[in-house]
């Protein structure tokens, strides 16, 4: 029997009394106030400080993937009444460039645009209010984007000093606590082994080098010029940047076994099985199904529910195993009718232990590799993970994703899709 009959009849099976659809079935069927997605893009990922788009600002790769949105949707840019970009180090919030790459990209001055930092899931949670303004009746059309230029942003300077308030109180404190240092006591008091976060982030490498390699990517990457300065020469070029520069071949876990650990000499995290430092965009374009209808917009598919919680803030990590259930009962299904989940990889530790506690099959997750293979622009991933779900759901024929992080200083988010 077929993959795709085996889906039916297990969809065929999610029936109440009377015929009355619950389960996967209710979630697949369509409904003219469904918020639909009809386009999800995003740059290429690059690493900080040395690679594609270490030269560029992040407000202009925004204003690359808007453009690229509106050119491959065809939406009239004055159809687009809100724009919500997540984005976690650009001063400010972002709010001042942001609103000036919109205009930049082409949206008219009647458009809105408004910045948010939930920090790791910042571009999930920019998607998330867009389409909750659009189910409100707020807004009929909106973009929900992600963002960050870890090469100009990143460092110490992003990290606020605490008054002595916050440093008196126990849990507060431990909010600041760098991420390495509390994933590798994470990964001690869980009992997450090296071998284990090797062998994880080998295959990350290795799902992501086979991918790019099949042109996997290439549907949700807008190619983006840009202005790029050679370290070795000084000289400028404009380049093209059109694939993530940080898949690496040749990755093994005993190449990644001989690495040192970068937080604790008996640790066991290092750069190798750790998320890695990046430069991006996204933008994914929202609305209900019967304006898409009316606008003729090629629907991709639906956003169905999002969770968010608050977690421990040393065990960060652990935040997906919270709120992936909460997010998988608020659309009425169960882990076992999701036929694709992106968890971020923020560190293997973390995936490791949220994809075991969870009991999801190591096949269903983020099966083009993650975060560790090609990075974790911070505001940007939430976003980027709605096009790289989107893209591998169609290409092998399934129908229902999980997109979903861990945050820092102590939460999760989740989010679920149906592909169509």
């Amino acid at each position: 029997m077929s993959y795709t009959q085996q889906r039916l009849n297990q969809i065929s099976s999610h029936f109440g009394p009377g015929g009355s659809k619950k389960g996967a079935a209710a979630i697949i069927e369509k409904h003219p106030d469904d918020i639909v997605v009809t386009c999800a893009l995003r740059t290429a990922l690059t690493k900080g400080g040395k690679g594609g788009f270490k030269d560029t600002a992040g407000a202009d790769l925004l204003a690359g993937v808007f453009k690229a949105v509106l050119n491959k949707s065809g939406v009239d840019p004055s159809a687009v009444q809100d724009i919500a970009v997540g984005s976690v180090l650009a001063p400010g919030g972002g709010a001042t460039e942001f609103r000036a790459a919109a205009l930049v990209a082409g949206f008219p001055e009647s458009t809105a645009v408004k910045s948010l930092n939930r920090q790791c899931s910042s571009g999930l949670q920019a998607i998330a209010d867009i389409a909750n303004a659009i189910q409100s009746g707020m807004i009929d059309v909106g973009i929900g984007a992600g963002v960050e230029s870890m090469s100009s942003q990143y460092g110490p300077g992003a990290v606020t000093e605490f008054s002595d308030l916050l440093e008196s109180h126990p849990e507060s404190a431990n909010c600041k606590v760098p991420m390495g240092v509390l994933s590798e006591n994470m990964a001690k008091d869980r009992g997450v082994t090296r071998a284990s976060q090797d062998a994880f982030a080998a295959h990350s490498y290795q799902k992501a080098l086979a991918a790019q390699k099949a042109g996997l990517f290439n549907e949700e990457i807008a190619p983006l010029d840009v202005k790029w300065t050679d370290p070795k020469t000084g000289e400028e070029k404009t380049i093209t940047v059109k694939a993530d520069d940080g898949i690496r071949p040749g990755i093994t876990a005993e190449s990644l076994g001989k690495i040192r650990p970068a937080f604790a000499k008996d640790g066991s995290i290092h750069a190798g099985n750790a998320s890695q430092i990046s430069d991006g965009a996204a933008a994914v374009l929202l609305m209900k199904r019967s304006t898409a209808e009316s606008l003729g917009q090629k629907i991709l598919g639906k956003y169905v529910a999002a969770s968010v919680v608050g977690v421990k803030p040393l065990l960060m990590g652990v935040g997906p195993w919270k709120a992936i259930p909460v997010a998988l009962e608020k659309a009425g299904i169960t882990k076992d009718d999701v036929d694709i989940y992106e968890i971020n990889e923020a560190f293997a530790s973390q995936c490791v232990w949220c994809v075991n506690e969870l009991g999801i099959p190591a096949e269903k997750v983020n099966p083009k590799g993650g975060a560790i293979a090609f990075g974790h622009p911070l505001g940007c991933t939430g976003a980027r993970q709605v096009s790289t779900l989107f893209t591998e759901l169609k290409r092998t024929n399934q129908k229902i994703g999980v997109t979903s992080m861990c945050i820092g200083t102590g939460m999760g988010m989740a989010a679920v899709w149906v592909s169509e």
